[in-house]
């Protein structure tokens, strides 16, 4: 499912237009990579929870030249991790 069909989906499920979902779809996801960068995590009940972490430094083989090693820097990642009720929902 793409955005423009998630937009679809709330547009005709609330009564309201396409321009005003498509609004609450991006302030949604706005709000949620503030609250990532901010909080280092955000939380939603029974949904999931979006986290920020820290990914040490490593070895890797470089593909255009495998017996190469290469150091792959330190970084923050994002994660997700499925709530309970969307996990009994796709099973």
């Amino acid at each position: 499912m793409t955005k423009t069909q998630v937009i679809g989906e709330i547009a005709s499920k609330c009564g309201v237009s396409k321009k005003l979902a498509g609004e609450m779809v991006n302030r949604f996801i706005e709000t949620i990579i503030s609250g990532v960068k901010k909080e280092g995590e955000v939380r939603l009940q029974g949904f999931g929870t979006f986290k920020a972490s820290q990914r040490k430094a490593r070895k890797g083989v470089n593909p255009r030249n495998p017996s190469e090693t290469i150091t792959i820097p330190a970084m923050r990642v994002v994660t997700f991790k499925a709530g309970s009720e969307f996990k009994a929902a796709v099973k």
